[in-house]
């Protein structure tokens, strides 16, 4: 008797926490098999029928009755569920989470606790290649919304029992999973401590935004610093060298994106394709990545400062500069097509795939051409933030980007209001930002380059060959 009450009322907490009644999606399965009775619990569309019905034959034919006043229900457990991952759980609190996340919950009479059973499947996508991340050469899997198909990736390619993944449950409500990934003996102990411990304080409801909520999180941005304190990733490939490298790798559930800690400049600047190509090859790449990124910074900059002193323009680049009267002032023009990218990348986003290549021609070649003929912008600056706007993409991180971006328009504003001194100011408030600027680790941001290193800073600019 007394065990038929702690099953009712095990039950009847379940229920109300789960509000079955109001849930069309959440399940509730009564069994009864030789006197005994269970209800088995799950949300409709997270578990695969044929595996339940497999697991209730395999309960059918089982002598219950004698097992449960015999054994434990870890006994019971063993004896009777053929499914793997099986655990027990006296907390009905974990239950509930358990059984949103995609778990299963059986409840037996004649046991305080319930049984959970993770016979999850998630809707997943196929693992295709990232659109972000496109690969010259190599595997083309990508990661998936999926966190433990993410986690099988990366253990595919490190199959080494020093490789740690361990799990985190994240936000108040909605419960995210996360896990911190890296190798042990590898990764610098402080830092997985560092991570593990901000994981713990975080007292957001939810990481609504997935690993951007996360990065906000874990990193404190400066609102005058923009350079982007954490990297993003969806090859895995590209995840595994980081952590054999001692990264430290953020996988979460619902995201296809991982988090690269800890990040500094030059990270971005190093691609995982550099070493499917000879080393040659690569490194040509490399050193091109590098150069175009810095002329994305300073080649309007530098251009509006010979226009404005055209006396300090050097020979061979005095046919590049403007001497016809414009109709608008140089600097109004540059700003103006700055923001004007950046209207037709956000129109972009929002056209159909169909006609986004239309859009994109129709938005660099028809209106670029009559803004030049009805005489708003001159040719040469069309050109030239052409150029800036095509090699934003040489790298994959458009935060970087975008940090670069805002860089050339402080600029580009100080040449304008002290035609004579400006870019020199504008080169001393950068590289206070640089030396300012730390990454996680509250190490130099811009590291080996600040502090100087040449054995290091020679590794990113030359890839030597791989040997065994």
């Amino acid at each position: 008797m007394h065990m038929q009450k702690t099953f009712e009322m095990l039950n009847q907490e379940i229920s109300k926490r789960l509000r079955v009644d109001e849930n069309f999606d959440i399940v509730v399965k009564p069994l009864y098999i030789q006197g005994i009775r269970m209800n088995l619990y799950f949300v409709d569309g997270f578990v695969k029928d044929e595996i339940m019905e497999r697991m209730i034959s395999f309960l059918l034919a089982q002598n219950i009755k004698d097992i449960i006043d015999t054994m434990n229900i870890q006994g019971f457990c063993d004896h009777c569920l053929t499914y793997l991952e099986v655990d027990v759980q006296s907390d009905v609190a974990k239950m509930i989470t358990s059984i949103l996340s995609g778990s299963s919950l059986l409840v037996v009479e004649g046991y305080h606790e319930g049984i959970i059973i993770d016979a999850r499947t998630y809707p997943v996508r196929s693992m295709d290649e990232p659109e972000d991340d496109r690969v010259l050469r190599g595997s083309r899997d990508g990661f998936v919304e999926t966190l433990i198909f993410n986690t099988a990736l990366i253990r595919r390619r490190i199959r080494d029992p020093r490789l740690r993944m361990e799990y985190h449950s994240v936000g108040t409500k909605s419960k995210t999973d996360l896990v911190i990934c890296y190798m042990e003996e590898i990764a610098d102990e402080s830092l997985v401590k560092m991570i593990q411990k901000s994981i713990s304080e975080i007292q957001a409801e939810a990481l609504s935004m997935a690993q951007e909520s996360l990065a906000e999180a874990l990193v404190q941005h400066s609102w005058f610093n923009p350079f982007p304190k954490v990297r993003y990733t969806e090859r895995p490939d590209t995840a595994s060298s980081n952590l054999l490298e001692g990264k430290v790798i953020l996988l979460m559930d619902n995201s296809p994106s991982v988090l690269i800690l800890p990040t500094s400049f030059f990270d971005f600047v190093q691609e995982a394709q550099d070493y499917y190509l000879p080393p040659l090859i690569g490194n040509y790449f490399r050193i091109e990545r590098i150069i175009v990124f810095f002329l994305t910074l300073f080649v309007t900059p530098v251009w509006y400062y010979f226009n404005c002193n055209p006396q300090l323009a050097p020979d061979w680049l005095r046919f590049s500069l403007i001497s016809d009267t414009m109709n608008l002032p140089i600097l109004l023009q540059l700003l103006i097509l700055e923001f004007g990218i950046d209207a037709i990348k956000l129109a972009s986003m929002n056209t159909p795939s169909s006609l986004n290549g239309s859009f994109s021609i129709i938005g660099a070649l028809i209106l670029g051409d009559f803004a030049v003929q009805a005489g708003w912008f001159a040719g040469e600056i069309i050109l030239y933030m052409a150029f800036v706007a095509l090699a934003n993409f040489i790298q994959p991180s458009y935060e970087l980007g975008y940090a670069i971006k805002f860089m050339r328009m402080m600029l580009l504003v100080l040449v304008g209001l002290f035609p004579s001194w400006g870019l020199y100011i504008g080169l001393v408030f950068v590289l206070i930002i640089v030396i300012r600027n730390k990454t996680i680790t509250n190490t130099s941001y811009f590291y080996p380059l600040i502090p100087f290193s040449y054995r290091d800073l020679k590794k990113i600019f030359v890839r030597k060959k791989l040997r065994s």
